[in-house]
């Protein structure tokens, strides 16, 4: 372990799949490819909500914002996880590793808001559609929108300061693709009840209770929609909060895992542990961010309407 004369630590040392170099050319391929489509995907739902007027609504104000914030989360990792798949052992400066940590971490914690806002913006189109240009005004959804980011990086200050704090003596090997923070905090050797105890409460705030708007968010959607009398209606009104609903469900289901229950310095897994969860924290880090623009497009006719438009027309002005 690389540490100064006056015993500060100086860098960490990724392992990721270095016991694996076979899987790690496969997974290269693959993260690359999936980081690819990313940028593609996402920067396409982007460049067609700015791109047509008819999408300048809240709901697609708030999946601009989605995507963008897939496309940063992503860039804020996938670059240190494609590196360590080339490197045997990739070493990290402790600045560099906090700085990514910090990044990651409030992405995440803005999505976990950012998907509660949607599900809000969804209750009041649905339970109250003639009132939902008023209250879901241009200063009300972009003020939701700032909250959610603004949120997400001061609940990242909070646990990047904490995790700065404790000291590095004994340990700097990360067995994980990056600098992720529960990986981080099993290597401390002091006491890290602190540590815990904040995550709990950023769990709280930042995970439980949008999950809990969201749940009951659907729960009056749900109602709202068995009330519709037609089945064309219903299944109209169905359409608008299924790709969102997907989206929640997917997210959700895999950094539940990871966040729910943080783990203390002395419930450390084997390394086999610690390699499943860095598998995946890797799938909701990467492989959601590439399924929401999937998911959006597919299900929605809106976007698939304005993708063809914006394409139709580029090919008309190409012609010309």
């Amino acid at each position: 372990m690389e540490r100064t004369n006056d015993s500060i630590l100086t860098e960490f040392v990724l392992v990721g799949l270095s016991a694996h170099p076979k899987l790690q050319t496969v997974f290269f391929v693959l993260v690359l490819w999936t980081y690819l489509m990313i940028l593609l995907g996402n920067g396409v739902i982007i460049s067609v909500i700015i791109y047509d007027s008819h999408l300048h609504i809240p709901m697609y104000f708030f999946l601009c914002n989605l995507s963008f914030l897939d496309i940063c989360y992503t860039s804020s990792s996938v670059p240190l996880i494609l590196d360590s798949f080339l490197t045997v052992r990739k070493r990290v400066s402790f600045s560099g590793c906090m700085v990514q940590m910090f990044l990651s971490f409030a992405m995440a914690t803005t999505e976990c808001m950012l998907l509660g806002v949607m599900a809000l913006d969804r209750y009041v189109a649905i339970c109250y559609p003639l009132r939902y240009p008023v209250i879901m005004s241009k200063g009300a959804y972009m003020l939701m929108a700032a909250w959610s980011w603004v949120s997400g990086f001061v609940d990242s200050v909070v646990q990047t300061s904490l995790t700065m704090q404790l000291p590095f003596c004994a340990n700097n090997v990360i067995n994980h693709f990056v600098c992720e923070i529960l990986a981080i905090l099993k290597l401390a050797c002091a006491d890290i009840s602190i540590n815990v105890i904040s995550m709990v409460g950023s769990n709280l705030i930042f995970l439980v209770i949008p999950l809990l708007v969201i749940s009951l968010s659907y729960i009056f959607i749900v109602a709202a929609i068995l009330r519709i009398p037609s089945t064309e209606g219903k299944l109209k009104a169905f359409s608008i909060c299924s790709a969102h609903l997907t989206v929640v469900i997917i997210f959700y289901g895999t950094i539940f895992f990871m966040y729910a229950k943080p783990k203390s310095k002395e419930s450390v897994g084997t390394d086999n542990q610690d390699i499943t969860e860095a598998l995946i924290s890797l799938f909701y880090g990467v492989m959601t961010p590439m399924l929401n623009p999937l998911i959006y497009s597919l299900r929605n006719k809106d976007v698939k309407a304005a993708v063809k438009n914006m394409l139709g027309r580029k090919n008309v002005s190409d012609g010309l």
